[in-house]
């Protein structure tokens, strides 16, 4: 398979693992989706479960960048990137085919902490709090450890509540509640 057909064959599964799920997701359909022969598939990919981890990878690497990248296009200082997150998290939300959030959704379907599948669910939420984390200590923040911690609960809340509760506004009321968080950091 070439390049090209991997990253179709991983586009595909991600797609559609994001609109019905991973357990309600088949290999049969992802196949049939994507014009990938089975045997083909499975030179690649030993089982779902792989196939699974390079969709998170993938979705993983393309939020981070997007986000991290949207952030600075908005924000000019650290103060503003740190709102700035919850201007893109509202973008997001509004998009077409907002279907939360995958990793949430993730390590919902693979609770066991030692499932790779939730592992790599985990790592990804620990990267974007990395970030977080990035900006709070470079705004200065009297313990960014505490902001960044708490403008993840934001961020993980108002996703839920975006795509549970169909609260497309849940950025800005979490973008809300962050500004009491950073007028209480001292930034």
């Amino acid at each position: 398979m070439t390049s090209s057909k991997r990253d179709h064959l991983v586009d595909t599964a991600l797609d559609l693992f994001c609109r019905h799920g991973f357990h309600a997701t088949g290999i049969d359909k992802i196949l049939a989706q994507s014009g990938v022969a089975k045997m083909t598939l499975y030179k690649h990919f030993k089982s779902k479960d792989e196939l699974i981890l390079a969709t998170l990878h993938r979705r993983d690497e393309k939020f981070r960048n997007d986000l991290m990248r949207d952030v600075e296009r908005k924000g000019k200082t650290p103060r503003e990137r740190l709102l700035a997150i919850f201007d893109v998290l509202g973008d997001w939300f509004s998009g077409r085919g907002f279907t939360g959030c995958t990793f949430i959704n993730a390590s919902a379907e693979y609770s066991a902490p030692e499932n790779p599948i939730h592992a790599a669910a985990a790592e990804h939420n620990r990267l974007v709090s990395a970030y977080i984390l990035e900006l709070a200590k470079a705004a200065g923040a009297k313990d960014p450890n505490a902001l960044a911690q708490g403008l993840m609960l934001l961020v993980e809340g108002a996703i839920v509540m975006a795509y549970v509760a169909g609260q497309k506004d849940a950025s800005e009321q979490a973008k809300r509640t962050a500004e009491i968080l950073l007028a209480d950091a001292g930034i």
